[in-house]
């Protein structure tokens, strides 16, 4: 990474800082408080770009001596966007909507420095097989995916015996779409290849 300036990362989920850590670059995790409201008569697109830029708000302070990234993912079902399941029935439901189709899964990205906003998005399309209720509770009891959108993680068992296609980016299915993040940040922080 460049001298003197130093990313860190907004984001507890320990799927985003995973894969940061995996890019290659060093960074460190500060986290704030924020609320992810969805603003009304946007696109999904502008949705997750509009979520990333709220949470970026709370880091303006740092962002001289810093380069900040905050990321949000959505799920995508159709026209609803499916958010963090508050229980165990919220849970099952969404995954009975995904079973079977093919469904958006988007993350937006900001890029804070020096109080200017760099922002993108990025869709990935992942298909279903049609999943059994079966499946479906043994998936939700066993793994309680109450902090990931669309109530799943493709890492995970579900993924694994699930998804029958996917277009785009894996890694932005699990928060990050590293591949693009390590385009876009290039003007404010590199790692260094050796």
């Amino acid at each position: 990474m460049r001298k003197g300036k130093k990313l860190i990362l907004a984001s507890q989920s320990p799927r985003r800082q995973q894969l940061l850590r995996d890019l290659g670059f060093t960074f460190e995790t500060v986290v704030r408080p924020s609320e992810e409201t969805i603003p009304p008569g946007l696109t999904p697109r502008e949705v997750a770009i509009a979520i990333s830029c709220e949470k970026a708000r709370n880091y303006t302070d740092l962002s001289y001596d810093h380069v900040i990234i905050t990321a949000d993912t959505i799920v995508v079902c159709g026209e609803e966007i499916l958010g963090k399941p508050a229980a165990r029935e919220e849970a099952f439901s969404m995954l009975r909507k995904l079973s079977g189709i093919t469904h958006s899964v988007i993350s937006g990205v900001t890029i804070l420095h020096e109080n200017q906003y760099h922002s993108f998005a990025e869709e990935t399309r992942v298909t279903f097989r049609e999943l059994t209720d079966a499946e479906i509770s043994y998936y939700t009891d066993r793994y309680q995916p109450y902090d990931k959108a669309g109530a799943y993680g493709i890492q995970e068992w579900i993924g694994m015996i699930g998804v029958s296609a996917i277009e785009g980016d894996f890694y932005n299915v699990m928060g990050l779409p590293v591949a693009r993040l390590y385009t876009e940040i290039q003007p404010f922080a590199q790692i260094q290849l050796n």
